[in-house]
């Protein structure tokens, strides 16, 4: 067994998992604070509510397992990592106790003065967390990373001069509301709110554009930062171009509002395909030049152990969100507001 690739591919499974649901998560908290500022909280706040409730907790469970397989198979990424993500991980770990306190105080009630002060803490992190985690893609490129006697420095000043950070940054935030905001769409419509489900729906489309456009410019600016990645992205362009069809459908159904259901489904084939067609093509570099899969893997033994308790932590974490699904998002009586009142 090739113990590297089953590796990699474990925790890339992870964080696609985390970038799915959390982008769910951090974009209905943007919305939430935007319909809030638009004057349509009566209108989309309880929807978007109603899915937080239940979901919120699991969310991170994505995030701790990556970063502790990262750190497990590889363990040179603490290394590395360590000193270049010091500043955006302090910064989420941060906003993420933010929005802790929102959903306490949401939870338990405060004031409206000052529940809106909280929505709008609320709102800020669920755009300025994807932006700080997306920086580790930027920095896995190379160029930013390098070292001085022996110890590891990163050039920040080429970190914030560069266009392909800002191309990677902005293609976290437009896509996290794009994500969001299509499977809203569906789940408005699955609630049966008209109102609702009209607002996200243009809320979809909106940011359907931006989200195009900002993954052509990345794709794009990696050739400038990294054109060995570039080139081995064209090997495999049937992935991208797959994503790009997914896309086109995905947006097609909300357009003519059928098949929301299978929309999401195309949303996520869409981000699959350019997700896992952007890992393959990153092999075998975990951090360009300084990280390989097969020369800084951990040993045998531990890699054996880690694979095990990944395998077994998907057996549970995954029938665990279908049972909340079923019993809060997808339950007919909870998504029409019936539960509002329970938590």
């Amino acid at each position: 067994m090739n113990y590297e690739i089953v590796g990699i591919t474990v925790l890339w499974i992870f964080l696609f998992g985390y970038m799915i649901v959390a982008s769910i998560d951090f974009g209905a908290g943007f919305f939430s604070f935007y319909s809030v500022v638009l004057g349509h909280e009566n209108k989309v706040h309880n929807i978007i509510q109603r899915y937080l409730s239940p979901v919120w907790e699991v969310t991170n469970v994505f995030l701790v397992f990556f970063y502790v397989g990262l750190v497990g198979f590889f363990p040179d990424a603490a290394y590395y990592y360590g000193t270049a993500l010091l500043v955006p991980g302090s910064l989420v770990i941060v906003m993420l106790a933010i929005r802790g306190v929102y959903y306490a105080f949401n939870t338990y009630g405060v004031s409206k003065e000052n529940n809106k002060l909280y929505m709008a803490l609320y709102g800020a992190t669920g755009i300025l967390i994807p932006a700080a985690l997306s920086t580790i893609l930027a920095i896995s490129e190379g160029g930013i990373i390098g070292m001085r006697d022996g110890n590891v420095i990163v050039h920040w000043v080429t970190f914030f001069r560069n266009p392909y950070t800002w191309s990677v940054i902005l293609l976290a935030l437009v896509s996290v509301l794009y994500i969001s905001a299509m499977f809203l769409t569906f789940y408005a419509k699955r609630s049966g709110d008209k109102e609702a489900f009209e607002i996200i729906r243009r809320y979809a489309l909106a940011w359907s554009g931006p989200t195009i456009l900002a993954s052509l410019l990345a794709f794009f600016q990696i050739n400038k930062q990294n054109p060995e990645h570039f080139q081995a992205m064209l090997h495999i362009a049937w992935m991208f171009v797959a994503s790009f069809v997914c896309f086109v459908l995905a947006v097609y159904f909300v357009w003519k509002r059928i098949h929301l259901g299978w929309s999401f489904i195309f949303v996520m084939l869409q981000f699959a395909f350019a997700w896992f067609g952007y890992g393959r093509s990153h092999l075998p570099y975990v951090l360009y030049k300084y990280i390989n899969i097969y020369e800084n893997f951990t040993n045998d033994t531990m890699a054996i152990a880690l694979i095990s308790a990944f395998s077994l932590g998907i057996i549970v974490l995954v029938p665990s969100l279908i049972l909340i699904m079923r019993l809060f998002l997808f339950d007919a009586k909870y998504i029409r507001g019936s539960s509002d009142k329970k938590g």
